[in-house]
């Protein structure tokens, strides 16, 4: 049976909840409603964990622009496409959903594209949030507090976007 260890941070745009197993990260969640899906659990850290806190607090103070993090992605084959493509992406960088439907063989599938990005099981540490529409809008985000959250990580990483 695989070990599960969980920690929480404040960052500057909520407490995030960070849940690993023995080698890797498995799910960050941004606090929603001042809610964390693990609030009444007791924290319990490894070393991934360790190295999590301190990349993310790099991240927010930016002093890091890339994780070296290790993370498992479970989803459908689809979304690991998505998700694969979206961990191409730095600092910086922003794609489009035709894009990325376009990356995984996909074209004309943007909606698809967005639940796969949405599905993402470790915003921040995998850039979900430097997907925009293809005219450089700033659509949905479900982290966090949504387009609040979207708009704070893409100022963060000046990030250019359309109003």
């Amino acid at each position: 049976m695989t070990n599960v260890f969980l920690i929480r941070l404040d960052s500057p745009i909520g407490r995030i909840e960070v849940v690993a197993d023995d080698d890797a990260v498995t799910s960050l969640t941004i606090e929603q409603d001042g809610r964390l899906p693990h609030d009444g659990e007791p924290e319990r850290t490894n070393p991934v964990l360790d190295r999590a806190r301190s990349e993310l607090a790099e991240y927010f103070s930016g002093a890091r622009t890339e994780f070296d993090l290790p993370v498992r992605l479970r989803g459908t084959p689809f979304q690991e496409a998505v998700w694969g493509e979206l961990q191409r992406l730095g600092w910086g960088d922003a794609t489009s959903y035709g894009s990325l439907a376009a990356a995984v063989g996909k074209p004309g599938s943007a909606r698809a594209i967005g639940g796969a990005v949405g599905a993402n099981p470790v915003p921040i540490i995998v850039g979900c949030h430097r997907v925009l529409a293809s005219d450089g809008r700033v659509t949905g985000y479900s982290a966090g507090e949504g387009i609040p959250t979207k708009l704070w990580l893409l100022g963060h990483e000046r990030i250019g976007f359309a109003a």
